[in-house]
């Protein structure tokens, strides 16, 4: 029988309501909007946004035979995308059963962030921004307007080009 283990301080697990509307697009192309999603935030790792499955275009998405058990959750399905002659395996999951203490993702939808791309519209006219982006962070770090930022520059993530 699988382990079930409850969220608690030695591995924190919560819940909420993201901040506003949240697309996910997979090749440029909206496979999923929803103002009714939830971010679940699990120990050190990144969130998650977990889409309702009525508002995910559930006709590019295929069952798989894999599955996956974590003992916080549950057992996880997977999903296929296909699209426009590309696929993207095992790309989505879904907990359909998950345990008690996690019944709020129950029958929602989460991507792969290297494979689907998770945003919150912006307040400037829609614009999208990666969920997890904290704002306050990138405007210290942007042009004050005297020519220089107001906190030391980050580290480069890329090297110099051969």
């Amino acid at each position: 029988m699988p382990v079930q283990l409850t969220p608690g301080p030695d591995h924190p697990i919560t819940i909420e309501a993201a901040p506003g509307r949240m697309t996910a697009y997979y090749q440029g192309h909206e496979i999923a909007g929803s103002d009714d999603v939830l971010l679940l935030r699990e120990a050190n790792y990144p969130p998650v946004a977990y889409f309702p499955r009525g508002d995910v275009e559930m006709g590019y998405l295929g069952r798989t035979a894999r599955s996956s058990h974590c003992p916080y959750k549950g057992d996880a399905s997977y999903f296929t995308i296909t699209m426009d002659g590309r696929i993207a395996e095992n790309a989505v999951w879904s907990y359909e059963t998950p345990y008690p203490a996690m019944d709020a993702i129950k029958d929602r939808l989460a991507f792969y962030p290297n494979t689907v791309e998770v945003a919150v519209a912006g307040a400037r006219g829609g614009e999208a921004q990666p969920a997890d982006m904290n704002i306050d962070e990138v405007v210290r770090h942007t042009d004050s307007g005297a020519g220089s930022s107001q906190a030391a520059p980050w580290t480069p993530t890329a090297g110099n080009p051969i």
